[in-house]
């Protein structure tokens, strides 16, 4: 019998959440998605073609050495900010492919970045600086921090291991030049026939 009541009293419980917020009306679009564009446009200098020589620490304490490129560009109409970094080997294989995403909440008031790389995905805080931006992976009681710093053409990121009552730990460092326009993601959509 609580089974059958409690089916009777769910739908008018959702009716009574449901319609005081459509009485409100739908959020205005193009306000929010105006907000969202002007708070991506600072983060225009990123946007084109980057390569560089990066190296990642191995877990034996050796750096492996890579060439590492960037092609970052706006999509949504400047909405969100679209990256893929390579990495590439000596021999040209890619040995490390990632792509990120970075937007901006307007009830929040931050950005974030939403991130894909080695089977992994995750949505990480993002903070602009005033010549880059941090973001941070928590790991248990470790603390992944990355640092750009980016201006005149060049883009130098570091990323730091950092452990409560230790010194930080630095496994990775780019240093990248920016080597053209692209015009990725953006391109030509798909025609509709």
């Amino acid at each position: 019998m609580k089974h059958g009541i409690v089916m009777l009293v769910l739908p008018v419980v959702i009716a009574g959440l449901v319609v005081p917020a459509l009485a409100q009306g739908p959020p205005d679009a193009a306000a929010r998605i105006a907000v969202q564009r002007e708070a991506m446009a600072p983060l225009s200098y990123m946007d084109g073609a980057w390569r560089g020589p990066a190296w990642t620490l191995l877990p034996s304490g050796e750096k492996h050495q890579i060439t590492q490129t960037e092609r970052i560009g706006p999509f949504l109409d400047g909405v969100v900010k679209v990256i893929e970094g390579r990495g590439h080997e000596p021999d040209g294989t890619v040995s490390f492919n990632a792509l990120g995403v970075i937007s901006f909440d307007p009830e929040l008031g931050s950005y974030s970045l939403r991130s894909y790389a080695l089977g992994m995905v995750g949505d990480f805080a993002l903070t602009l600086t005033d010549d880059g931006y941090t973001w941070e992976i928590p790991a248990g009681p470790v603390t992944i921090r990355y640092r750009a710093t980016v201006g005149d053409g060049k883009w130098r990121e570091v990323g730091d291991r950092i452990m409560p009552g230790q010194d930080p730990i630095r496994f990775f460092e780019m240093d990248l030049t920016r080597v053209g326009d692209t015009d990725w993601p953006m391109g030509e959509p798909v025609s509709m026939e």
